[in-house]
């Protein structure tokens, strides 16, 4: 947000630069645009200064479906979000208090920071921000950020926007950059059938090179194509797998079942395993299930999601289970195999913790013990039998790569 107390002699970034943006067959062509292009003349001493120096366009162009190619004249610098996948991409790219605005912004900061605490040296604090959920155009002219990394296709399928008012955005703040629908590939709203799905460690390379940060990604990139051959090696045969179910409850009289190996960013971290759907395909994703149904399904294994929730007593949530008569049946609840997930709209920081967590859970005697978790931060795990060296990434979100 532009601090109003700036210099009126001093021109600020924005003044310099301005992006522009207009509607290209499916999507947005978001770009900027210079003095010159805008009118505005130079001053005496920038004409002395044009005749003895050689201009060098640095600009560069990035493309990401549905907004197509979009232009940068220089990195961004402030960002608003809407979704987490894409905040925790910023964070992973050293830009994690450049945001300025997120769906829910105090509760996905406190539960990120149950795994930040697991990266020496790194903090994050998204306290206080914007909650963007449904944005208005002024508060998005309020803000002010470079860029708008969050997907223009998403927005239009649940709020009332139109074209119009992407465009309008994309000219007189900045661009949209992001790609939501990749979520559960779900189907895009009219307009925009023109529409690619990308994986999540393909839409934050995009992401990266959005940012000029190409060296930051290839690196945590790396940290992860290590963690899949590991994992990959040494599942076990598939008539050795448990099955299992992912929760989200609020209380247990409206329980959420997610499956676990739907197309999408949001089981990038259950798909891999290739645990078996204790559904069977008779219940589908987001769906609101009773005790009576998970009893007939009656999973090995029990993922809930939210579990790392500061707020949320996973030890609480245990108990319900085994003192209804019907949930106590189950065999997950019977053998303590209730365990705590962090959130479906990861971006690759939280990826990688949650790869390594779901191994444990499922599969212990492969890739070590699952601590028992009563709460707090992500558990400590022995260097030994940890999937990926928390320094390393904490040396390459703070620059050190």
């Amino acid at each position: 947000m532009a601090d109003d107390t700036t210099d009126s002699e001093s021109p600020t970034r924005r003044e310099y630069v301005k992006y522009g943006g207009t509607v290209l067959s499916a999507g947005l062509l978001a770009g900027c645009t210079s003095d010159a292009e805008r009118g505005a003349g130079p001053t005496p001493t920038e004409a002395v200064m044009e005749t003895d120096t050689t201009t060098v366009d640095e600009s560069y162009s990035v493309s990401m479906s549905p907004m197509g190619a979009v232009t940068f004249d220089s990195p961004p610098e402030t960002v608003f979000t809407r979704l987490t996948h894409h905040a925790d991409m910023a964070f992973a790219l050293g830009r994690g208090e450049t945001v300025t605005a997120m769906h829910a912004p105090d509760y996905y900061s406190g539960l990120w920071n149950q795994f930040v605490e697991r990266l020496p040296g790194v903090s994050l604090d998204w306290t206080g921000l914007y909650s963007s959920w449904k944005p208005s155009k002024e508060k998005l002219y309020e803000l002010d950020n470079d860029i708008h990394l969050a997907d223009p296709a998403w927005i239009a399928k649940q709020d009332n926007w139109d074209r119009e008012d992407f465009a309008e955005i994309a000219t007189n703040v900045s661009p949209w950059f992001g790609n939501s629908l990749s979520d559960r590939h779900a189907e895009p709203p009219s307009g925009w059938r023109d529409y690619e799905y990308y994986t999540l460690w393909e839409q934050f390379e995009l992401v990266a090179e959005a940012f000029q940060e190409q060296a930051r990604y290839e690196a945590l990139a790396a940290i992860h194509d290590e963690m899949r051959s590991t994992i990959d090696a040494n599942l076990p045969p598939e008539s050795e797998r448990p099955s299992a179910v992912m929760l989200a409850a609020a209380d247990l009289d409206k329980i959420y079942a997610y499956t676990l190996d739907n197309p999408g960013f949001l089981t990038a971290h259950t798909r891999p395993f290739g645990a078996r759907d204790a559904f069977e395909g008779s219940v589908e994703t987001n769906s609101v299930v009773d005790f009576e149904t998970l009893l007939a399904a009656d999973p090995d294994v029990i993922l809930h999601l939210g579990g790392f929730d500061p707020n949320t007593s996973l030890p609480e949530r245990r108990e319900a289970f085994k003192s209804d008569p019907v949930g106590s049946e189950i065999v997950a609840v019977q053998n303590d195999r209730i365990y705590p997930q962090g959130a479906r709209y990861q971006g690759p920081i939280l990826h990688l913790f949650q790869l390594e967590m779901t191994a444990k859970q499922l599969y212990p005697e492969q890739f070590g013990e699952w601590p028992t978790y009563t709460g707090g931060p992500y558990p400590e795990i022995p260097p030994e039998e940890q999937l990926f060296d928390r320094q390393r990434v904490a040396d390459i979100v703070n620059g050190d790569i």
